[in-house]
């Protein structure tokens, strides 16, 4: 199996809408983007799929010194193996890829935010820097599709901790900041215990209608230049804006349960959006 095949394969299992977008690009740049997301579901499975912390951090080191050799064209593994040859022409920087391993270790040393200051931190180093590297993927030609890119990378996260509350819980881990919980009086073992109230929707709610936010100032950093090389961020905005739209239908029911749109459905809204343009 090619470098380049061991990474189609991570993207393709995940079932994750990210790739649904990538079926959309010119051969070259869907090799590199599926390179670089194969890059995270690796990094990322080192801290889900660890049970021991230690045994977690060591990968992580690893994966550190993993990119150093990338850098300086000697990577072994095949995910690197397979994003190397598109760091110049994609101008994608050591440090945006670091910065991903540093979000992974916040998971072994944090499971709760005091604000949601703190929780965008976190957010960017796990999903804000990877809206960057995604764009210089695709292509840009004006700064601001950058700031567009780290803004869109918040909303999907913030989008992932609604999702994933109930499942995130299970694993010990809330990412919903404290001082939201007590503003809509939700303790942490309502979330543990999976108790779903009032106050758990008016919470909820407020999450959704913040993310929803996020994703419009995105779209309004987008310069019209870029939104045709941009589309595959669009084509996942549309899919996680229709997931949201779904968790609030479902009336926040996710402390037991994933909510997901079926693989037909978010092709679906991938084409629409790629033919809009």
């Amino acid at each position: 199996m090619s470098p380049d095949e061991y990474c189609q394969q991570k993207a393709a299992q995940s079932g994750s809408s990210f790739y649904y977008s990538f079926l959309f690009l010119p051969p070259e740049r869907r090799r590199a983007i599926t390179a670089l997301y194969a890059y995270c579901r690796e990094v990322d499975d080192t801290v889900d799929e660890c049970t021991d912390v230690m045994v977690a951090r060591n990968k992580l080191i690893w994966w550190r010194k993993e990119i150093g050799a990338m850098l300086d064209g000697k990577p072994t593994h095949p995910v690197t193996q397979a994003l190397q040859p598109h760091l110049q022409t994609c101008s994608l920087e050591g440090k945006h890829l670091l910065a991903i391993i540093d979000g992974m270790e916040m998971d072994l040393d944090q499971t709760r935010y005091l604000d949601y200051p703190g929780l965008q931190r976190y957010c960017w180093h796990v999903a804000g820097v990877v809206g960057i590297l995604s764009a210089s993927i695709f292509g840009y030609t004006r700064a601001e599709t950058l700031q567009y890119a780290e803004k869109l990378g918040l909303a999907f996260q913030l989008t992932n901790i609604i999702r994933d509350v109930g499942e995130d819980a299970r694993k010990g881990r809330i990412y919903l900041p404290v001082n939201e919980l007590q503003q809509f009086n939700v303790t942490a073992a309502d979330l543990l215990n999976a108790r779903h109230s009032e106050n758990f929707e008016k919470l909820m709610r407020f999450q959704v209608e913040r993310a929803q936010t996020v994703y419009d100032e995105a779209f309004s950093l987008l310069p019209k230049e870029d939104r045709r090389t941009q589309r595959p961020g669009l084509m996942m905005a549309a899919i996680y804006r229709t997931l949201l739209d779904e968790i609030e239908r479902d009336g926040f029911h996710v402390l037991n349960q994933r909510i997901s749109l079926t693989p037909i459905r978010k092709l679906w809204l991938a084409w629409k959006t790629y033919v809009r343009g």
